[in-house]
């Protein structure tokens, strides 16, 4: 074999390898932490969860002191109630036993000025035939009139006793009402920040405080890592950064036990990273590299744990 037949077949051979050779970068799994903390502060009486428990949404997660919270609550709600049934009653007018007694009054009106009515016209017979004098004529007159007025009086009076109050007074009693409903609901609000539940499922990654220890405003009490947030970052050079785009499918393989696990690129770094010192050329040019973010399927996503070294390959499952 020739010198020349040798330097062509090394040549085709590294070749050939570099053409077979996958597309593979090392990577790292890494978590987007969701960190659970109150608006309220106060002693933590309860820790429903520990270090390494999965919840599930709705799951209660902590509780705080809240005597102070319930009696505020409990006096809004009295607070409330006072007001609404006063608004009520002020939309009902005057209560019913009011009414009936301006009612038999003027039922005993009507038949006073009935009767005045039947005595006046007896007497303008009679006084029509000088059989009365001008006198007892004006008297009768005057308790008719009277009597008609009393009655008139009463109507007045039973129609005013079925009216609510004047409108003004109405509107400040609801906007009172008003008022105290949001009191209600700010309460309540606080009430429930002394204890929270899950907002999905997650995995406990860690928890900062004991229970009877004093937690302040903001204090973070639990770190949950929920699987959607679960996250791979590899490097690859600038040739291949150009080359991918985003929800490109690549491949994930374990380190550990070398299982493979489908993902998809959500995130390609606009700016280069480089081994430090080096200066830009043609010939430092592939020392420059790209952060590439993937997210593998939720459900493959708890089989990944934040740290965990994996190899990325750009060919899909």
């Amino acid at each position: 074999m020739t010198f020349l037949s040798i330097f062509l077949f090394v040549i085709l051979f590294f070749f050939g390898c570099e053409k077979n050779t996958p597309r593979v970068y090392q990577g790292y799994a890494e978590g987007e932490f969701v960190n659970i903390s109150s608006s309220q502060s106060g002693r933590l009486d309860k820790l429903f969860v520990r270090r390494g428990d999965n919840v599930k949404y709705g799951s209660n997660l902590f509780a705080l002191e809240c005597d102070n919270e319930i009696l505020a609550l409990q006096q809004a709600s009295s607070a409330l109630t006072a007001a609404q049934s006063t608004l009520n009653d002020a939309n009902k007018g005057a209560r019913l036993e009011e009414i009936k007694v301006i009612e038999a009054q003027l039922s005993q009106a009507v038949a006073n000025s009935e009767n005045a009515q039947l005595q006046l016209n007896r007497n303008t017979q009679l006084y029509n035939a000088n059989a009365l004098s001008k006198t007892d004529f004006d008297t009768s007159t005057a308790h008719a009139q009277s009597t008609q007025g009393k009655v008139n009086e009463l109507r007045d009076s039973l129609q005013v006793a079925k009216l609510s109050k004047r409108p003004d007074q109405i509107k400040a009693q609801e906007a009172q009402v008003k008022q105290l409903t949001a009191s209600v609901a700010q309460a309540q609000w606080k009430l429930n920040e002394k204890g929270l539940k899950a907002h999905g499922n997650a995995l406990v990654f860690d928890t900062l405080y004991r229970e009877g220890e004093f937690v302040p405003i903001g204090g973070i009490i639990i770190r949950l890592l929920p699987p959607e947030n679960i996250k791979i970052r590899f490097f690859v050079p600038q040739k291949i950064a150009e080359n991918l785009r985003i929800e490109q499918n690549v491949t994930l393989v374990s380190r550990a036990d070398g299982k493979r696990l489908p993902a998809h690129v959500t995130y390609i770094s606009t700016e280069a990273e480089y081994t430090p010192p080096i200066i830009y050329s043609n010939e430092t040019k592939e020392k420059l590299i790209y952060m590439i973010e993937a997210y593998p399927d939720v459900k493959n996503a708890p089989l990944l744990h934040p740290g965990q070294p994996v190899e990325v390959s750009l060919d899909p499952l």
